[in-house]
């Protein structure tokens, strides 16, 4: 979703109010919990860890509780997204105690 959205911005599609939201919860987030990236910078990449993308775990409801005013945001923009929860959304390749970031199955290897 900070993808989706950050991408949105870039682009200037927003308006005054979606990227003050924008900011201020992309702040919030920058301030309570870790970027992957910053502990492996290896974690994105797309050769080594193809389709890696990051799920909160339920048990970080304070980060989850900001989530649906991104999505109204996409929804506003046509940008098509569903939440999704799984017990098992792939190969782990971190963690911490908010969040897995994960290849999913169809890309994982060995």
């Amino acid at each position: 979703m900070f993808g989706l959205l950050n991408g949105l911005a870039g682009q200037g599609l927003l308006s005054e109010a979606e990227e003050a939201f924008r900011r201020a919860n992309n702040a919030w987030y920058e301030a309570n919990f870790t970027d992957p990236a910053t502990v492996d910078p290896t974690v994105y990449d797309r050769d080594i860890n193809p389709g890696a993308a990051a799920w909160f775990k339920a048990s970080a409801g304070h980060l989850i509780q900001r989530v649906p005013g991104y999505l109204a945001i996409l929804a506003a923009h046509d940008v098509q997204c569903v939440r999704l929860e799984s017990a098992d959304p792939g190969r782990i390749i971190y963690e911490d105690d908010d969040q897995v970031v994960v290849v999913p199955h169809s890309h994982a290897t060995g």
